[in-house]
């Protein structure tokens, strides 16, 4: 987990309420607003605003996907971190040749792991593991010019290749120092964790029959430093013309409980951009003229990933936070962002700052350092199965729809859409999504067919809009908010 130095200035925040899904998870939606008038036509959602279609309801894990995620092993998750720590420490500046102790002992390690992995491959699925490295020159964080490896297992898609999905963890571990690159520095949490998610899902995947878009499973160096492996990999990504259409980076997703007691065992936060960067000044003012504010990429990105994993198949409610990060931190996901892609970041909902970039050492009777027994193994299983669940889905529903646009050339209480119809036969057809304009999630759901155009009866006013598609395996796309025409 990268430590800024200034503060980060976004403060959204959204009330929430739930509607229990089972037992213990919930689909976090706000409670909608029923008019007290028994004569009042408000077609088929009941709340406000009316409009045309059925409420939403969310996506639940096909056989294929069920079958990824109920095989994710704790007892492999817990072997995995107790490697990883076992190097000593995995500092980015730390021993490149020792056999067993510094962070080359730990990337030879990944990668070996790794490609037995992709060796065991089956039902036609081809994993291919990479290793590409660099040189970092001094700069911020480095202290002198290192060799930086990441870790890279890619499941090339059957139908579209160049489409991909990524997942990474950061393998580099610290210590209270940023450049004391000797001492040991475990890294369970921050971010064995996040290795173990990865090296997990690579493993079931590959025994999967391959998904119709590429999946690229990173364990990525250099976070702790500077994020310099993911800006690396970001880079990559735009140099070969990959599609990345979504990443999530896992950075301390290793516990439950926070260091003031308080355990929340069923809780993933993921953070989604807002505006994004790397939009000029008169998009961000059409942007902000329209509303369209909360609709980012990226926010579109954690949208379908609440929908498709908060269900009894993960054991997980996804808790969406209106940031691109925590306050003071960053994390590998912000050079994707940077490059032009939607991106986000899981991390546990309730930290412990004794247990993150801490010498390890007792003081005042209490425990500090990043040590395996504070992970909880069953609930990086469920993160497992959340991060399985967006990625596998994304990976089988059609891409997201591009060219998306709504008619504002006239005033109207109907609303007129528009966008670029996919060539691939894969595709059943569309769907227009909307919500009130202060709902969290899309909330109401117009079946549209195989077209390109279409005309709603929804007040574009009151509202939010947004087209998604939808495959013939029942996959669904994330949403595209449009822009007038």
């Amino acid at each position: 987990m990268y430590a800024l130095p200034l503060p980060r200035l976004l403060l959204l925040t959204f009330a929430w309420t739930s509607i229990t899904l089972g037992p213990v998870l919930s689909h976090a939606v706000k409670s909608p607003l029923v008019s007290r008038d028994n004569d009042a036509q408000c077609s088929l959602t009941a709340a406000w605003p009316p409009g045309q279609g059925s409420a939403l309801v969310p996506q639940q894990p096909q056989t294929d996907l069920l079958n990824i995620i109920s095989q994710i092993d704790p007892s492999r998750i817990e072997t995995i971190i107790t490697k990883l720590v076992s190097f000593g420490t995995r500092h980015t500046l730390s021993n490149q040749t020792d056999p067993v102790r510094g962070i080359g002992a730990a990337r030879d390690w990944i990668a070996s792991e790794m490609r037995t992995l992709a060796a065991a491959a089956r039902n036609g699925t081809n994993v291919a593991v990479s290793t590409p490295s660099f040189i970092e020159p001094v700069a911020s964080g480095i202290l002198f010019p290192v060799n930086i490896t990441n870790i890279i297992a890619t499941i090339e898609g059957t139908d579209e290749p160049d489409r991909v999905y990524i997942i990474t963890g950061h393998y580099d571990s610290r210590v209270t120092d940023l450049d004391n690159f000797t001492d040991d520095a475990p890294g369970a949490d921050d971010d064995g964790s996040g290795v173990a998610v990865i090296m997990e899902l690579t493993r079931l995947m590959a025994q999967m029959p391959p998904p119709r878009a590429t999946i690229m499973l990173g364990a990525v160096a250099g976070e702790e430093q500077g994020l310099y492996g993911s800006a690396f990999f970001a880079q990559q990504m735009v140099e070969a013309g990959k599609d990345v259409q979504g990443m999530f980076t896992n950075d301390i997703v290793g516990s439950p409980k926070g260091d003031d007691g308080f355990v929340d065992p069923n809780s993933i936060r993921l953070f989604g951009q807002g505006i994004p960067s790397t939009e000029n000044a008169s998009v961000v003012a059409e942007r902000e003229s329209i509303g369209g504010e909360n609709d980012s990429p990226a926010r579109e990105l954690v949208r379908f990933t609440q929908e498709v994993a908060s269900n009894s198949g993960t054991g997980m409610s996804v808790r969406v936070i209106y940031r691109a990060d925590r306050f003071l931190r960053g994390g590998d996901h912000e050079p994707f962002l940077s490059a032009g892609f939607p991106a986000a970041r899981f991390t546990e909902p309730h930290e412990n700052f004794a247990h993150q970039h801490q010498d390890v050492r007792v003081q005042d009777g209490e425990q500090f350092g990043d040590l395996t027994e504070f992970c909880d193994f069953e609930y990086i299983q469920r993160v497992a199965k959340v991060n399985g669940a967006a990625i596998w889905s994304l990976a089988q529903a059609p891409g997201t729809p591009r060219g998306v646009t709504i008619d504002t050339s006239v005033l109207t209480n109907n609303s007129t859409l528009e966008w670029d119809l996919d060539p691939s036969p894969a595709v059943a057809g569309y769907e227009i999504v909307w919500r009130a304009t202060d709902e969290p999630l899309w909330t109401s759901v117009i079946p549209v067919g195989l077209v390109s155009q279409a005309t709603v009866q929804v007040v574009k006013d009151n509202a939010i809009l947004g087209v998604r598609a939808v495959g013939k395996n029942g996959y669904r796309s994330p949403a595209t908010f449009p822009f007038p025409a």
